[in-house]
């Protein structure tokens, strides 16, 4: 399947709302942060991870170190220069949609700044290039040096794309042939991957919009090289010094934390550390449609069947355990422990949107939809100042302040984190939303698979206009306007949360297509089509499956695509007092609270809080009364203060 990316204008109050605060509000926010305009508070570090104590960022600085035009040390993580390069893609996407000459301006500075601190050979990193300069490469299971240069890539494709800067595109080539000039087979080269996925997409990204194959074949090497030899990492840190690490508590980890304890295409389970997972799943769905390598298409099948069906929270994040911010084992979803960064949650978006290029599944869509409207979001307050790092299900703020097991949860969103990789993956993604609304077949077939409003132009003079309040409400117009030689079929992606509830129309008549592996087939000819899609909107209680332990005889509330929660802002008392009884919920949209949201209220009872100070009472005394509960979507809880939340419910 090729991917024909049409021109697309997202007029989605929703996401509008959301693009517009990226590019007003977050993007200077996290532009005054790299460069040490503001001083920010950090909290510890999430994943255990060393740090320095330092509460500015330096990323900006560290670049300007690197191209003489200024003076000092290194400051910050090794790949602390992903910081600014993940701005700089979110910018570029923001340029897309906001004609903003001043950030264009400052954007076509960072281009030259990191234009300057580029070596002749095309290696850039400032980490090394300062700090430890006799280093490169030599240490790649730690050095995270592939992974920093990577997101160069993007960042230096998608601002080519974005304003046509030459600069920008050539900075990522010179970058590649460096690259392709040390990794390789041959001898004298390095033979292995970066311990964090992250090139393979990058090249995979620098093929499409070059044409040139070879950058997506030295891809398709990282991908196959990685866990060829299991013990590479152990060879390369004694070469260079067994205890000289960047990051000592990684090295003894074990092998699936790198997803490098055998070769990817043999690789049965998602293991190891979420969001390298995700990487390396993005650039092999890429790359598998890129080069027709059938191994790596199997192989994403494999990790998504892992992730989806067995490791995913209902959220859609993903990531067990603090321990390596990675999975566990399947069915292990623990709430009020789980990690959930807010970058898995990114990566397994994209990994959604390239499994969609490659195939028309409506899971893949499903699964999009469930992480762009829950589990990413999330990541980021109202405000677009403060972000989390790690996204629970349940939380109360005494068990993170008393209990050193909760260290990793925070109560309230940090206005940055030492390992700032969250803030502008969530950015760019947000930033970027028009491109993952459609897809195209190498049949002509267009697919809408998310229910984002939008007028489109597609390179056969094809446009579609999408027209919806989503989430809010399910009714979804389509306006289809083609040439009059036109054909071709259109697939709406029926969501799984309405397959068996909804309503078709074409041209005012009832369609009785069905869905194909999740997607309703029109056949268009030329004029203009008038379609309409009526989803099921009705509030849904959700069971997991009885193999989690965590949420045995609970329900979660879900509406459409969204999955809801309780706060005590607005439910007093213990949240764990309350149960609810499933089908009593009653929807309300509130354009007042947290920016406009709608509210669900469900009946039930509370347990009436014992008046015994005795820690273990006698069954059957515990006294209840008549409750109702009210929950908001997920994505908007902690914008109101500390306080308590759960996602899955008691029932009665």
């Amino acid at each position: 399947m090729t991917y024909s990316a049409p021109k697309v204008e997202v007029t989605s109050a929703f996401w509008k709302n959301y693009r517009d605060l990226v590019a007003t509000k977050v993007l200077p926010y996290q532009w005054q942060v790299i460069t040490n305009q503001i001083e920010v508070d950090l909290p510890l570090d999430p994943g255990g991870n060393p740090t320095t104590g330092d509460t500015l960022s330096y990323a900006v600085e560290n670049l300007k170190i690197a191209a003489d035009q200024a003076e000092g040390k290194f400051h910050g993580m090794p790949f602390q220069d992903s910081d600014v390069y993940k701005w700089l893609e979110s910018a570029a996407y923001a340029l897309q949609d906001h004609d903003d000459p001043d950030l264009r301006e400052i954007a076509d500075g960072v281009v030259d700044l990191i234009a300057a601190a580029q070596q002749p050979d095309g290696y850039i990193d400032t980490f090394f290039q300062i700090k430890w300069p006799d280093r490169k490469f030599a240490r790649i299971q730690q050095s995270h040096e592939l992974y920093t240069m990577g997101h160069y890539i993007e960042a230096g494709v998608a601002y080519y794309e974005a304003t046509g800067n030459e600069k920008a595109l050539d900075v990522a080539r010179r970058i590649a042939a460096c690259i392709d000039a040390h990794f390789g087979d041959e001898t004298g080269k390095v033979h292995g991957a970066d311990g964090h996925p992250e090139i393979e997409l990058a090249l995979a990204r620098l093929a499409e919009v070059t044409g040139e194959s070879k950058y997506a074949e030295l891809g398709r090497w990282f991908l196959h090289v990685r866990g060829k030899d299991p013990d590479f990492y152990d060879k390369q840190n004694k070469a260079d010094g067994w205890d000289r690490d960047f990051f000592e508590q990684i090295k003894y980890l074990p092998r699936t934390y790198y997803q490098a304890a055998e070769p990817v295409t043999k690789q049965q389970d998602a293991e190891g550390h979420a969001v390298r997972v995700m990487y390396l799943c993005t650039g092999m769905a890429h790359i598998a449609r890129l080069t027709g390598d059938d191994s790596l298409l199997k192989a994403c099948h494999t990790f998504w069947e892992s992730v989806v069906h067995k490791r995913m929270f209902i959220t859609g994040q993903i990531g067990t355990t603090k321990e390596g911010e990675s999975f566990t084992y399947d069915y292990d979803l623990p709430n009020d422990a789980e990690y959930g960064e807010t970058c898995a949650s990114v990566g397994m978006s994209f990994f959604a949107r390239r499994m969609l290029e490659l195939e028309a599944n409506g899971e893949y869509g499903d699964v999009l939809e469930k992480e762009l409207f829950n589990g990413t979001i999330a990541g980021m307050a109202l405000d677009g100042r403060h972000f989390y790092y790690v996204n629970p299900l349940e939380e109360d703020p005494r068990k993170l302040k008393g209990n050193p097991d909760f260290r990793h949860v925070l109560a309230e969103r940090a206005g940055w984190f030492a390992c700032a990789c969250c803030p502008a993956n969530l950015s760019r993604l947000i930033a970027s939303v028009d491109r993952y609304i459609y897809a195209v077949e190498d049949d002509g077939t267009i697919l809408a698979d998310q229910f984002i409003a939008n007028v489109a132009n597609f390179d056969n003079n094809v446009t579609i206009e999408q027209r919806s309040n989503f989430p809010w409400d399910g009714h979804v117009e389509f306006t289809i306007t083609a040439p009059a030689d036109a054909g071709f079929r259109f697939g709406i992606r029926i969501p799984s949360w309405s397959r068996s509830s909804y309503a078709l129309t074409v041209n005012g008549e009832s369609s009785d297509a069905k869905p194909d592996n999740g997607f309703a087939y029109l056949t268009i000819g030329g004029g203009t089509t008038e379609i309409t899609l009526d989803l099921d909107m009705s509030v849904k209680e959700l069971r997991a499956n009885n193999r989690v332990s965590e949420d045995a005889g609970l329900v979660a509330v879900t509406r459409g695509p969204l999955v809801y929660t309780a706060e005590s802002a607005d439910n007093p008392g213990d949240l764990w007092l309350y149960s609810i009884k499933p089908g009593t919920g009653t929807y309300e949209f509130k354009p007042e609270l947290l920016g406009g949201i709608g509210t669900i209220v469900e009946q039930g009872v509370k347990a009436v809080e014992d008046s015994s100070d005795d820690l273990y009472l006698p069954a059957g005394t515990e006294a209840t009364e008549a409750a109702s509960v009210t929950f908001i979507p997920y994505y908007a809880w902690a914008n109101r203060g500390e306080g308590q939340m759960r996602v899955w419910q008691r029932t009665v």
